[in-house]
């Protein structure tokens, strides 16, 4: 850990609060005329203003829904995919306007809007996601309001806004049991209290189960403390600390065709393999409200996450294949059923960032127009670390023995070492113009980025590697335009268009084609998109919210897997062109009665997902679908709640059939012999389609009116369908019924 790195983002976002702090002793007030501090989260106070399509999930729909994870959360949202490989959602993978969902990659994950990947440009993986019970609502924005926002903006961005710390002179918390099939227990508590001067909230969970396959149980813990201190009127901090770790048995290799066939559940090695995560955060704000039309937003914060995986089977399908090992680095007489006997692979990976971004939001008529100005900066810096250990000694199951062979021999010991760093620099300008009915709001970002890797040992390579001390720099305007009209009532018609970006990946950056013997650091381009987005939202007939947009996205330099094994290049141009609904009707406020029966839902029609043009050594061909890009989204639920607190119910989620990826279409290299192993796509599972899938779902929720506890029961996939997830590294079948009951007291 670099101690100085957090000393120093500490000490810029503290210096401006502690001088304010020196000033109001010396006044020695009495007492404090506070406005409450609201969660703002992403978007603007206007939403009308908005020049982009957004989606909000409040507090009410998560708990008519009661959600087992993000995927349910996020599965009434339009243009939104959520594949689930995994039941609790630890390792998310969403897609938004057909882009490939795999962990989440290509879309901006934040909570209180700061980054939540393992390093938000060097490995943008999401193998966290904030709990939903400390969720107070999800913000998902895919417009051109992303401009203020980065790196990734190509598709969209999701942030998880944290309840607030109370500060109306009482004590307020919950605590929340529940139980639920597959061996589900969570235990979930907070506490806070505060006045005037600020308030102090702890937050803490304990969650643990068994996987959708044989063997994969898993154990969470996260512990959060969030405090408020009213310096003064218009001087406000606001910090945050979490602790979260996963103990899992989880196996990131899927089954082979055969496997599957003989039991999709299964997971050969499931109680020997690993993924452990720790992660600690803070998050410091301070909010100076220089005047009324003046505010001066600081944010420090700080990450540090330590990952680890091991695995025992490394490609599948091998066992349909005689001769042919089973297990990874293990001889090839070893199977399954003596895998005790044997070792595997360790991937243990530390990652560390730590950023401050000051933000200035202005309220104006410098050019005669009443305007919103955000003008603002962020300097971001990351450090990372990957190693891997192999080998076939049963004692390399333990990462601490693994970790003293520092010397390859043989293809056992440290087969990987590599650091890499990143400073990003983000400039960052936009003005709202409300002009009568209508604003105009142009934007600009700027990212300016550093690469740098030094591969130490990659394949074996022995120390000193000449490729070393590689660099890959970045600089791109990204510009924005969008504009409202808002002639009737209760109703908003927007368009916009701007310059999405995903910064180069350094772990892609790296691969040995000629072996144990070779490593090469190659540069891919950063992917950018353009997005255009015409659309409307309206609640102007009483009970009755509508909203619809038809977007069209130009996708460039696209990465994909490359002609070798390991290695990835921009890959061309590729276009996604569709049109989203989202609505809900509330009979009750129709009728004006208390007893409402409501429908809600999601559309969404991905006409067009395609890659455009090529670029040579790219194995994909214009016309090709996008991988895990279908072409129907869509989701329906009946709703109906009584007076006297019950709240009942049932919908479906459905999702069209998806492609894999493209390198392993039948006819591709690695679709004849997949992972250089002799056995084909189709017998690894890589090869062939994902067919649809519908899910039915349920909710019951009863509060008596005027009680502190609420009962409740959920139901995910009730009628209890078999259907495959994922081809990604193999086949992965998704999660059987799930169903969980529990109850909350509120005081």
């Amino acid at each position: 850990m670099k101690k100085q790195s957090i000393l120093m983002a500490t000490v810029l976002a503290f210096n401006p609060a502690m001088e304010v702090f020196a000033e109001e002793k010396e006044r020695q007030d009495a007492t404090l005329d506070v406005p409450p501090v609201m969660v703002k989260g992403i978007l603007p106070d206007r939403l009308e203003s908005v020049p982009g399509s957004y989606y909000l999930v409040d507090e009410k729909a998560l708990e008519e829904r009661r959600p087992f994870s993000v995927q349910e959360a996020l599965n009434n949202v339009p243009g939104v995919n959520v594949v689930g490989e995994n039941t609790f959602g630890l390792g998310v993978n969403i897609g938004i306007r057909g882009l490939n969902p795999r962990r989440t990659a290509r879309t901006l994950l934040m909570e209180d809007g700061m980054p939540l990947f393992l390093a938000p440009y060097g490995d943008p993986a999401a193998h966290y996601t904030t709990p939903l019970e400390r969720v107070q609502r999800i913000e998902v924005v895919k417009g051109s309001g992303q401009i203020l926002y980065g790196p990734q903006t190509v598709g969209g961005m999701i942030n998880f806004v944290t309840r607030p710390v109370p500060t109306d002179g009482q004590v307020h918390g919950n605590v929340q049991a529940t139980l639920g099939n597959n061996d589900f227990t969570s235990l979930y508590g907070t506490i806070g209290a505060g006045d005037e001067r600020g308030g102090l909230m702890i937050d803490a969970l304990h969650k643990k189960g068994d996987g959708i396959r044989d063997n994969h149980d898993f154990e969470i813990q996260e512990y959060t403390a969030k405090g408020q201190l009213n310096l003064s009127d218009r001087h406000t901090l606001i910090a945050k600390a979490s602790y979260f770790r996963e103990d899992s048995h989880v196996s990131e290799t899927g089954l082979g065709l055969v496997e599957y066939n003989e039991d999709k559940y299964q997971a050969p090695t499931g109680d020997r393999d690993v993924f452990q995560h720790e992660r600690k955060t803070f998050q410091l704000q301070h909010l100076f409200q220089i005047n009324q039309q003046v505010k001066l937003s600081t944010q420090a914060y700080y990450a540090e996450s330590e990952r680890a995986s091991f695995r025992q089977i490394n490609a599948p399908g091998t066992s349909a294949v005689p001769g042919r090992s089973e297990l990874d680095r293990c001889g090839t007489s070893a199977t399954v059923a003596n895998s005790i006997s044997c070792g595997g692979r360790w991937r243990p990976r530390d990652f560390e960032y730590w950023g401050i971004e000051p933000r200035l939001d202005i309220q104006h008529s410098l050019f005669g127009i009443e305007s919103n100005a955000v003008i603002g900066f962020r300097y971001h810096r990351e450090d990372i670390e990957r190693n891997q250990y192999r080998g076939a000694d049963p004692r390399f199951q333990s990462l601490s023995f693994a970790k003293t062979f520092e010397n390859v021999n043989g293809g056992t010991g440290h087969r990987e070492q590599i650091f890499t760093n990143v400073e990003a620099k983000s400039y960052y300008a936009q003005n709202t113009f409300y002009a009568g009915d209508w604003t105009f709001t142009p934007g600009l970002r700027f990212e300016d980025i550093r690469i740098k890797t030094d591969i130490r040992r990659a394949e074996g390579q022995p120390q000193n590697n000449p490729q070393s001390d590689a660099t890959n720099n970045q600089s791109k305007l990204l510009p924005g335009f969008g504009l409202t009209w808002n002639g009737i009532q209760h109703t908003t018609v927007f368009a916009g268009v701007h310059k999405g970006f995903a910064p180069p990946r350094p772990d892609r950056d790296i691969f040995a084609p000629g072996g144990a013997n070779t490593a090469v650091a190659v540069n891919t381009k950063p992917e950018e998109s353009t997005n255009w987005e015409l659309g409307f939202r309206s609640n102007y007939f009483k009970g009755i919210t509508l909203e619809s947009t038809l977007f069209h996205t130009v996708f460039e330099d696209i990465v994909v897997a490359g002609p070798t094994q390991g290695s990835f290049i921009n890959g061309g141009e590729s276009q996604q062109s569709g049109i989203e609904f989202a609505g809900r009707v509330d009979f009750g406020k129709i009728l004006e009665t208390s007893h409402n029966i409501y429908i809600s839902g999601s559309y969404t029609n991905l006409f067009t997902a395609k890659f455009k043009k090529t670029n040579a050594g790219a194995d994909i061909f214009s016309g090709d679908r996008l991988p895990y890009a279908p072409k129907h989204l869509a989701s329906i639920n009946f709703g109906y709640q009584h007076p006297v607190g019950l709240d009942a119910r049932i919908g479906v989620d459905y999702v069209s059939e998806q492609q894999e990826d493209v390198a392993f279409r039948a006819g591709r290299p690695e679709a004849i012999d997949y992972d250089e192993s002799g056995v084909s796509g189709v017998l690894a599972g890589v090869t062939g389609k994902i067919p649809s899938y519908a899910l039915i779902n349920a909710t019951v929720n009863y509060r008596p009116v005027g009680s502190q506890i609420t009962y409740f029961a959920s139901a995910y996939n009730l009628g209890d369908r078999d259907y495959l997830a994922s081809r990604v590294d193999g086949m992965v079948a998704g999660r059987q019924r799930q169903v969980f009951a529990g109850i909350r007291y509120d005081f």
